[in-house]
């Protein structure tokens, strides 16, 4: 059984678990390694429950910790080539990246902890920013925590994923009413931002089909969201699209709290 975590979900930090409890992978690294030792081991699990490490993007809120998983568990860290670039030079990681250094394939399945991996670049204000698609364990599983934009080969690669975690940030009226700087709202809305609550529904829309049975909104705001205006807003866009009640479990991940670990069906 294929089970899904999120440690922590926001710009004070993001890091996710997905594995089998026997073994699994770690995406990002926004939280520290004694709060993941916890977090785990809350739910049963330990470092030994994970062998591999995924990187979205060089954005802090995604690598503060990185440095320290290198250094004390010398675990594998995945991403591309480009991303691996910038970790080599990011304070954070420099000193201890390069001896978990693992570069991913471009355009092909990557086998990591007993899993398929595959990667789409989604734009985001990063260096270089991607979402993973992972099979395991008669799952297929899609993350794009950080999206300025849907993009064509993330809504293909979604449409055919019974999970799918997806950014839901920001609700527009909120943002625009806001105490951010006018160049902060420019950055976060024209398009290597991040996705409104309105773009992540109509992008459901777009990939929702008869085998989605899982949908976690991740990266909520804390000052221009709240989970249940994410959570009506996509809710209502299943219902446009003439989703029965029930078929898909509809979930936002918490900020700054653990999920629990969930089974996905």
């Amino acid at each position: 059984m294929l089970k899904f975590m999120s440690l922590s979900s926001g710009s004070c930090g993001n890091c996710y678990y997905l594995g089998t409890g026997q073994n699994g992978i770690v995406i990002d690294a926004g939280v520290s390694l004694r709060r993941l030792k916890k977090i785990l081991q809350d739910n049963g699990l330990g470092l030994d429950s994970f062998s591999a490490i995924l990187v979205t993007h060089d954005h802090l809120d995604h690598i503060r910790h990185l440095g320290s998983f290198c250094k004390r568990l010398q675990k594998p860290v995945y991403t591309t080539d480009v991303i691996h670039g910038a970790l080599a030079r990011h304070t954070f990681t420099s000193d201890w990246i390069g001896q978990c250094r693992r570069i991913l394939a471009a355009g092909e399945w990557n086998e990591i902890a007993g899993m398929n991996v595959r990667y789409f670049v989604v734009p985001h204000d990063a260096t270089q920013t991607v979402g993973y698609v992972i099979e395991a364990d008669g799952h297929r599983f899609v993350i794009m925590t950080d999206v300025g934009r849907m993009t064509d080969e993330a809504v293909a690669f979604a449409s055919e994923a019974d999970t799918v975690v997806i950014e839901s940030n920001y609700d527009i009226d909120m943002l625009m009413g806001g105490p951010y700087t006018y160049e902060l709202k420019m950055r976060i809305v024209q398009g290597c931002g991040h996705l409104s609550n309105d773009e992540c529904a109509e992008a459901v829309k777009r990939f929702w089909h008869p085998g989605l049975k899982n949908i976690f909104l991740c990266h909520l705001s804390e000052n221009n969201n709240t989970r249940e205006l994410a959570y009506r807003r996509v809710n209502e866009a299943l219902e446009e699209s003439g989703v029965e009640k029930g078929t898909v479990a509809l979930r936002c991940l918490p900020r700054r709290e653990p999920s629990p670990l969930i089974e996905l069906f």
